[in-house]
C-alpha cells in the first residue's frame, strides 16, 4: 500500500511551470550506465517533489532507487500534458506515444537509451511491476489534453485511478506490499492525496489549463457557478464546497490508514509520512479560510521536520 503522487502527480504543484529546468524531451541518446541514470532521476525528483523527496529519504538506500525512478517516468508526460511550451495537441499526443512505445520496449529489452526509462525498467523488472500499470497511467494522460471537466465523481474516479491510484500499486511492489488486502487502500491513498492536489489548485488549474477537477455535480449542489471560480469570488458556497471536498478526502484518508498494516516495517515511516505531510495540506486550507482561489497551501519545512519527529516516535 502507498502512493506518492502525484501524479502521481508531482506536490511540487501539480502540474505546474513555475520550476525552471522542466525535464528533457524525449530523444534518445547515449546508452547511459544504471547508476547515473538513477542519479538522473533522483535529481528530477529532488527538484520536483519536495514533501514526496522528503519522504523518500526514509526509504531503506536499497529502495530509494527505484522510487525516484518510479517519480522521473510518470514526471515526464505529466510535464508534456500540463505545460507543453508551444507544443500542439497532436505534438503531445505524439510524445506521449513515444514515451509509451519507448516504455513497453525498455520493459522487454531491459535497456534504454533516455537515462529515466533505463532506469525505470530495471526497477520495473526488478520488482515485477505490471506493465498494465503503467498502460493505464499513460491513459489518464491523454485524458488531461482533452477532459477538462467531470460531471460526477465516478467520473472522476475513473481518471484517478490512472493517474494516482496504479501509481500507489506500482509503489507497492517496490516496497514489498503485494497482498491483496492492500490493494484497496493502496488506491484510496493515491484517491486521497490527488483529491488533495485538486482541492490545493482550484485557482491555479483554472487560470494555466481552463480545468476544473471538482465534479460538476457538487458545484451545482452547492450553487457554486464556474464563473465564481474564474473571478476568484470567495462566497460561503465556495467554502462550502471546499469543505465538503476536504472532509470527503480525509473519509479516504482514513480507508488508507486501515492498509497501513500491510507495508513492510521497512517501508512503513515513509508511506506514514507522506500521507499525514499530504493530509496536512488540507488543515491549510482551512487555515486560509478555504481560499483555493488566490491562496496556495503549503506546509512549511518546521512542519515536516516536526511531523517526522513525531511519526518516528510513533513507528
Amino acid at each position: 500500500m502507498a502512493v506518492f503522487l502525484q501524479t502521481a502527480r508531482s506536490d511540487s504543484a501539480k502540474r505546474s511551470g513555475r520550476n525552471t529546468g522542466v525535464p528533457a524531451e524525449y530523444s534518445p541518446g547515449t546508452t547511459q550506465d544504471l547508476p547515473a541514470a538513477y542519479a538522473h532521476c533522483r535529481q528530477i525528483n529532488r527538484h520536483y517533489g519536495t514533501t514526496y523527496y522528503f519522504s523518500t529519504c526514509f526509504f531503506p538506500k536499497r529502495l530509494r532507487p527505484a522510487v525516484h525512478s518510479l517519480y522521473a517516468w510518470v514526471r515526464y508526460p505529466d510535464e508534456w500534458v500540463d505545460n507543453p511550451h508551444g507544443m500542439t495537441l497532436d505534438e503531445q499526443r505524439d510524445r506521449l506515444r513515444q514515451w509509451r512505445d519507448a516504455t513497453a520496449d525498455a520493459i522487454k529489452t531491459g535497456n534504454s537509451d533516455h537515462p529515466v526509462l533505463s532506469a525505470w525498467a530495471d526497477a520495473a523488472r526488478r520488482f515485477e511491476v505490471p506493465s498494465q500499470h503503467m498502460r493505464d497511467f499513460l491513459d489518464a494522460m491523454e485524458m488531461d489534453l482533452t477532459i477538462t471537466r467531470y460531471e460526477t465523481f465516478q467520473d472522476l474516479q475513473r481518471y484517478t485511478w490512472g493517474s494516482a491510484s496504479v501509481v500507489g500499486l506500482m509503489m507497492c511492489h517496490i516496497i514489498g506490499a503485494r497482498s491483496e488486502e492492500a490493494i484497496p487502500h493502496a488506491t484510496s491513498l493515491g484517491l486521497a492525496m490527488q483529491l488533495t492536489n485538486f482541492l490545493r489548485d482550484v485557482g491555479e488549474d483554472w487560470r494555466e489549463r481552463n480545468r476544473i477537477y471538482l465534479p460538476m455535480e457538487d458545484l451545482r449542489r452547492f450553487s457554486v457557478s464556474e464563473d465564481d471560480i474564474a473571478s476568484n469570488r470567495l462566497t460561503d458556497n465556495v467554502r462550502a464546497l471546499v469543505r465538503f471536498e476536504a472532509d470527503r478526502a480525509r473519509e479516504i484518508y482514513a480507508h488508507a490508514d486501515a492498509g497501513m498494516q500491510y507495508i513492510p516495517r521497512e517501508g512503513r515511516l515513509p508511506v506514514r509520512l507522506a500521507r499525514v505531510l499530504y493530509s496536512r495540506i488540507l488543515d491549510k486550507i482551512e487555515d486560509n479560510d478555504y481560499d483555493v482561489l488566490t491562496m496556495r497551501a503549503r506546509v512549511p519545512t518546521s512542519e515536516k521536520l516536526r511531523t517526522l519527529a513525531y511519526e518516528m516516535l510513533r513507528s
